[in-house]
């Protein structure tokens, strides 16, 4: 059983570290959609919260990763000094992004989705 929970929380790791490498070469390809990076993001925050909270249900999972997806969207609304500094980080503006757009909202969607599918 202990053996089982450890491959799962191996295998959960393992594709989330796949779809940051997956997403961070997506935004080097100029021919890829925008979009994409959405979708990989939802994705990733999915694998995420299954590795957190293998103990649950998949539907709390994904309902986790988009209140997630939607809360970081949202604080891009939000343009206080030590946020703008964060978004000013190479790396953590990949968490945290720059501005908000609704059609991040359809991707985090479909991407959760995806995730929850697969």
């Amino acid at each position: 059983m202990i053996t089982n929970l450890r491959n799962k929380k191996i295998r959960y790791l393992l594709l989330a570290i796949t779809t940051i490498i997956v997403g961070l070469a997506s935004r080097k390809l100029t021919f890829i959609p925008a979009v994409t990076g959405d979708i990989l993001y939802a994705v990733m925050v999915y694998w995420f919260c299954r590795l957190l909270f293998y103990d649950r249900s998949n539907l709390f999972s994904i309902t986790i990763a988009l209140v997630f997806c939607f809360f970081i969207e949202c604080l891009q609304l939000v343009q206080i000094p030590f946020l703008i500094y964060i978004r000013n980080n190479p790396v953590l503006r990949l968490i945290f992004g720059q501005g908000f757009l609704w059609s991040d909202l359809i991707g985090y969607i479909a991407g959760a989705t995806l995730a929850f599918l697969l």
